[in-house]
């Protein structure tokens, strides 16, 4: 119970949170048996996670389960100043990360890394800005010129890119997982749309971007 102001403010916890936090409980207790029903709910978000910095699905499972396996591992270090979620996925991007440094080493610098995090980055022009169809993302051969293109984006771009408007995260959920600022996953994330942008216009014959598409609030995917 909290006193704001004169009110009283009651904080509630939900059954699900309280069933998470009896499992943990049991868990560390040793009961590991219970660990699957304890991390099946986040089964999906751990592989986006780790599928948004591998961009392969079996390197991405591998990555998946080992991140599973060193949960189980130390689950006796787990304390509960964060929740159990952010926990877990943050032991899963740590483990796609290290995958990627020691086996997919970027021979070429990928576009934006070089920019510090307060740097700038200008759009092009392109001459013809017409609304994206809706319908254009259905076909396979967009959703691959876009997968193409996000390869090309510096980690820290596309991480936040594939978590917020592919998996729909919210910004507080991206920050939390990848240990970052709310302002600083906005920053990011607008970069890498501008990124996109300018690396698929081009190539989409008329070009099927606008720049009302990347106001705030909209998003052309």
């Amino acid at each position: 119970m909290l006193i704001v102001d004169g009110t009283i403010s009651v904080k509630t916890v939900s059954n699900e949170e309280t069933h998470e936090r009896e499992l943990i409980r049991r868990i560390q207790n040793g009961e590991r048996e219970v660990f699957y029903e304890l991390v099946r709910p986040y089964e999906r978000r751990v592989y986006a996670a780790v599928f948004a910095i591998l961009r392969n699905p079996a390197d991405s499972e591998d990555a998946a389960q080992e991140a599973f396996l060193k949960a189980f591992a130390h689950m006796h270090q787990f304390r509960s100043e964060s929740r159990f979620s952010t926990w877990l996925i943050q032991i899963a991007i740590n483990e796609a990360r290290m995958r990627r440094r020691r086996e997919h080493a970027e021979i070429m610098q990928p576009i934006g890394e070089h920019q510090d995090e307060e740097g700038t980055y200008t759009p092009r022009e392109f001459p013809d800005w017409r609304e994206i169809p809706s319908e254009s993302l259905e076909r396979a051969e967009v959703r691959e010129l876009l997968w193409e293109a996000l390869a090309s984006l510096g980690d820290k771009y596309r991480e936040i890119f594939v978590l917020r408007d592919l998996h729909q995260w919210s910004i507080e959920e991206v920050a939390e997982a990848l240990g970052i600022s709310g302002a600083s996953v906005k920053t990011r994330l607008l970069r890498a749309r501008l990124m996109l942008r300018d690396l698929l216009a081009p190539k989409m014959s008329g070009g099927w971007f606008s720049r009302e598409s990347f106001q705030k609030g909209n998003k052309p995917w």
